[in-house]
């Protein structure tokens, strides 16, 4: 399950890891693809929504939850990581935009209760996609055929 405020590439990286190729198709559902439950960002940017996210990661075997690195806005509750029962892996994304941002965005992590390693993408770059890819199927939450 990916989820992240909206425009810090949560349907681009849904997209590389459903080996997708097609147009991006942004819309405000959520979207269950092959791989990935891909959550509006309308979900985390109103935490009356926060019920919803978590009754959708019942059908998850993981959670990857995003911090835009171009604009690290703290748009999760202190601790929100640590409602989940499947592993939350933390993804700083746009890692090509605003390098300095990186430390702000590894602080917001830990405050949301994200454990390290945190991976840093670009979906624009391919920076750091098999990398995370690798360490998804090392962990064995996600089987590719």
């Amino acid at each position: 399950m990916i989820i992240g405020a909206r425009d810090c590439g949560k349907t681009s990286l849904a997209n590389h890891l459903n080996e997708y190729e097609g147009r991006l198709r942004k819309v405000q559902d959520t979207i269950y693809s092959k791989y990935t439950i891909d959550v509006p960002g309308s979900y985390i940017e109103n935490s009356w929504m926060y019920m919803h996210t978590i009754a959708l990661s019942q059908d998850a075997s993981c959670i990857l939850l995003m911090v835009d690195q171009s604009r690290p806005e703290a748009v999760y509750s202190p601790g929100f990581a640590r409602v989940f029962k499947c592993p939350v892996i933390g993804i700083i994304s746009k890692s090509d935009i605003n390098p300095e941002n990186a430390k702000a965005c590894e602080d917001q992590m830990a405050q949301i209760g994200v454990n390290p390693p945190y991976f840093y993408i670009s979906n624009e770059t391919g920076e750091g996609i098999n990398e995370l890819k690798k360490y998804i199927l090392e962990s064995g939450w996600i089987e590719y055929e």
